[in-house]
């Protein structure tokens, strides 16, 4: 089981361009450094993810997300009712993104997690991390690191470094929310009701 001393070994293999797996407060997720183009590529490659999707980013505060969002008043209400939690708020990004980040996306998703491992490394890593479940595209979201071992049993390509936090409660996924134009945009209903 993991526990939260080796963090900073965590930390250095993401600062190394490696593809974790760590326990959410939905699901297990990989998190890559979402500032290493390398690393995102090996995150795709790994998800079997076809290069266009976009992938969500990890963030230690909402101060933090505004580096890299726009945050208009009601994207900043939703954040301070609903952040740290499993909400994802969709913004229009900020330069401070790298262009090969999401690059046919003029909007970026971002959230604040309420899970305290996920939190954790989020803060020691101080930069955005990306978020995604740790499973194979059209695979199912995983509640346990026997499962995410199965999936990617006989792929030539397995995440750097697994976090080890059991079996995981089976929880909706995060609900995601538009804020970037002038109607807010429920994208996919999770735990949070809005």
């Amino acid at each position: 089981m993991f526990n939260s001393m080796d963090i900073n070994e965590v930390v250095g293999v993401l600062k190394a361009g490696g593809v974790i797996v760590h326990a959410t407060e939905t699901c297990y997720g990989f998190a890559c450094d979402a500032f290493n183009e390398d690393a995102l590529e090996k995150l795709y490659k790994l998800k079997q993810m076809d290069f266009d999707k976009p992938v969500s980013l990890l963030v230690a505060s909402l101060k933090d997300a505004k580096k890299l969002g726009l945050f208009n008043k009601r994207a900043e209400e939703l954040a301070k009712k609903y952040w740290p939690g499993p909400l994802t708020i969709i913004v229009r990004r900020k330069k401070a993104l790298p262009k090969f980040l999401n690059p046919k996306a003029k909007t970026v998703g971002i959230r604040v997690p309420g899970h305290k491992l996920s939190l954790e490394l989020a803060k020691k890593f101080g930069s955005p991390l990306t978020t995604t479940s740790a499973n194979i595209s059209g695979q199912p979201s995983p509640y346990s690191v026997s499962a995410i071992k199965k999936q990617f049993k006989g792929a030539k390509l397995k995440p750097d470094l697994i976090l080890d936090s059991g079996r995981i409660p089976t929880n909706p996924p995060s609900t995601i929310i538009d804020c970037s134009g002038k109607v807010l945009k429920v994208i996919r209903q999770g735990s949070i009701r809005i």
